[in-house]
């Protein structure tokens, strides 16, 4: 079993005329089961067009339509990537996945304010009387932006992580950090432990799911054994899941978080990733972590050889 997405899903890519959505989509398209999963591709000018035998249509509503497809993935540009979230959750997918970089904050905020109106009614004026006239999309949940996206190994990969280094397996992993999500897989699989589905959600300070959303799905799913969750500073994500670990998760977690010697005030890497006002630390996170029983380390090369140990008791 895996959480989100699996070898029957339907995709649609956003983006998938330009260079890096024709690259990303081919890798994807040719990894297990991609070439049945990578359904449609969507650019209103480009309309009725092929790129490597996917159809591009004039909107993802179009292209949902006309595929049955419930995921789409977005390499539009920093500039127009916000607005095509917004047209994937105006079509009401099930999942949407933004890998783009550098997406303004005012943008995402905007886009943040319309998905938390989902499954509100909408109001509508009549010649009598305000009515409550339909409602709108209930469901979409978004991954990133920022993000390296997800896989479900052997079954389908939706992102631009390198598919070759997962294994199937029992253990989920969910990450702030890209190259950390590839360094904890690439660690597991070397152990011979596979992954169950692997969740990047990306280091913007205004995002989609969060490691506690992720955790949720994985404590729910029969077939994954442990996690492995990756933080970084910046914000009170980390906290918050490890507080709700504490309480609710059944299987053990191991725990890293990047950037223990950051100086407080400078931004490294992701645009969330910075501690402000004495908040949002490293040593800080993985002290609450520890305390709520998460297995932690502070060496990143360590997180394989960390789950093993608990692994074998």
């Amino acid at each position: 079993m895996s959480i989100l997405i699996n070898k029957d899903t339907k995709v649609i890519t956003q983006g998938m005329t330009g260079k890096v959505g024709q690259f990303h989509t081919q890798q994807c398209k040719a990894y297990a089961n991609g070439v049945n999963c990578f359904v449609a591709g969507v650019n209103p000018k480009k309309a009725g067009e092929e790129f490597d035998g996917i159809p591009v249509y004039a909107s993802v509503r179009d292209a949902k339509q006309a595929t049955g497809a419930t995921v789409s993935v977005i390499y539009v540009p920093p500039s127009g990537a916000a607005a095509a979230i917004d047209e994937a959750v105006e079509a009401d997918l099930d999942l949407v996945i933004c890998i783009t970089e550098g997406i303004p904050v005012h943008d995402m905020l905007k886009t943040r304010y319309k998905m938390s109106l989902q499954g509100m009614p909408a109001v509508s004026e009549s010649k009598n009387a305000l009515a409550q006239d339909r409602v709108q999309g209930k469901r979409t949940l978004l991954i990133g932006p920022n993000c390296p996206g997800l896989i479900t190994p052997d079954e389908i990969k939706i992102g631009i992580m390198p598919g070759h280094i997962h294994k199937k397996g029992r253990i989920g992993v969910v990450s702030r950090s890209g190259t950390l999500t590839y360094e904890a897989v690439g660690q597991l699989s070397a152990l011979g432990y596979g992954q169950s589905s692997c969740v990047g959600i990306g280091g913007d300070p205004i995002n989609g799911m969060k490691h506690i959303d992720v955790m949720r799905l994985f404590n729910d799913d029969p077939e994954t054994d442990a996690v492995v969750m990756v933080g970084e500073i910046g914000g009170s994500d980390e906290e918050e899941c490890a507080r709700w670990i504490k309480a609710n998760m059944q299987k053990p977690v191991v725990g890293f978080i990047a950037g223990v010697t950051a100086p407080a005030g400078k931004r490294m890497g992701h645009a969330g990733a910075i501690i402000s006002g004495g908040q949002g630390g490293a040593n800080e996170k993985l002290a609450v972590m520890e305390a709520c029983g998460i297995h932690i380390t502070r060496n990143p090369a360590e997180m394989g050889r960390t789950m093993q140990k608990i692994l074998k008791g």
